[in-house]
């Protein structure tokens, strides 16, 4: 099974450091690093083929070919874009504050891997564990906000400064029913690590006990990462195309590309706390748990394409009340009748 073969790999390791003299402290942190390493490689392979696998998903929604000549299928086409994105000069404009305005698409992949460093990708199969990995993951994932806002404000150029300004209201004003709507599997759980929200599903999943919180969730998450019909970020008719304006080459292809590495994070999330992780359905168990993980993750993310592709771009007035008039009261009412529930639970003695 894959979870064998990934702590064996580790375990070896570490054997092999130790038989050659290396301070158990100094194997520790050599490990460590070979699997952050491991996942940040994984997770941009991945990315690359969310953006070919978007392509196909829209092309096939609406009755295009898509991509069909670099490569068999046109499964090149990504890593074509890329190469032609690597020789296109990074235009600076004058009067931008430049390091600020640099650092801005370098950190914009900062959050999502830190977030990728707990997430179990199958039994046992999580880079490190912690006892407090939701509020890790959801502390990490904040940050994004604020290099966002880097990249508007520092690049001196009002559209820009606009488009910064909607990522932060946008984004602040969708994380508080995010963060509510998680709440509720956190009560049901009794705790935050990661491994103990998935093996407390191993009954029911979450989604059945939490229906109105998982879709909360997926509502937040999709404005959180900024897919239609939430990307009033970069409304091209009304601010060109918001913080990303003044970013030419391989710096807007980060922001871009960090757009689906955040969707992962979402989706990857959504698996853990609402659809079991990585356990099988029905005791499915013949297969690897890694592989019952990414089909529930990879089922998320086809169903934000598949939101992106059918439904308008939303006003930004719609937007605000939407978030802080229907989602946030509805997981409030979601924690107050989830609490109710437990202690009527608890006292019936079930």
């Amino acid at each position: 099974m894959g979870e064998n073969l990934f702590t064996g790999i580790a375990a070896w390791m570490r054997t092999a450091l130790l038989d050659i003299g290396t301070p158990p402290l100094l194997s520790e942190f050599i490990v460590l690093l070979v699997k952050l390493l491991a996942v940040i490689i994984f997770v941009s392979l991945n990315v690359l083929w969310l953006v070919y696998m978007e392509r196909k998903v829209c092309a096939y929604i609406q009755c295009r070919i898509g991509p069909n000549r670099v490569g068999p299928k046109g499964l090149l086409q990504t890593v074509a874009d890329v190469l032609k994105l690597l020789g296109k000069e990074i235009i600076v404009p004058r009067r931008v504050d430049k390091i600020v305005y640099l650092a801005a698409p370098l950190l914009v992949f900062v959050p999502p891997m830190m977030a990728f460093a707990v997430i179990p990708w199958g039994n046992g199969m999580a880079p490190v564990e912690m006892n407090i990995g939701i509020f890790y993951v959801l502390a990490v994932a904040s940050l994004s906000t604020l290099i966002f806002w880097m990249g508007g404000w520092s690049s001196y150029n009002k559209y820009s400064l606009v488009g910064g300004m909607r990522v932060v209201a946008q984004m602040v004003s969708y994380e508080l029913p995010l963060v509510l709507a998680l709440l509720g599997v956190v009560m049901l759980a009794g705790t935050l690590n990661i491994n103990d929200i998935v093996n407390a599903q191993r009954q029911v999943w979450f989604v059945f006990a939490q229906p109105l919180a998982f879709l909360i969730y997926l509502t937040a998450g999709i404005s959180e990462v900024n897919r239609v019909p939430f990307d009033l970020v970069e409304g091209e008719s009304e601010i060109i195309a918001g913080p990303y304006t003044e970013y030419s080459g391989m710096a807007y292809a980060m922001y871009m590309l960090a757009e689906y590495a955040n969707m992962m994070v979402v989706a990857c999330m959504a698996t853990i706390m609402f659809l079991g992780g990585w356990l099988a359905p029905f005791g499915w168990t013949f297969l690897p748990s890694w592989f019952w993980f990414f089909i529930k993750v990879y089922a998320l993310i086809f169903l934000f394409m598949w939101i992106r592709w059918t439904y308008p771009r939303i006003r930004v007035d719609q937007l605000m009340g939407f978030g802080w008039k229907v989602l946030v009261p509805l997981s409030l009412a979601n924690i107050f009748v989830t609490g109710v529930g437990m202690y009527v639970y608890r006292a019936i003695g079930w």
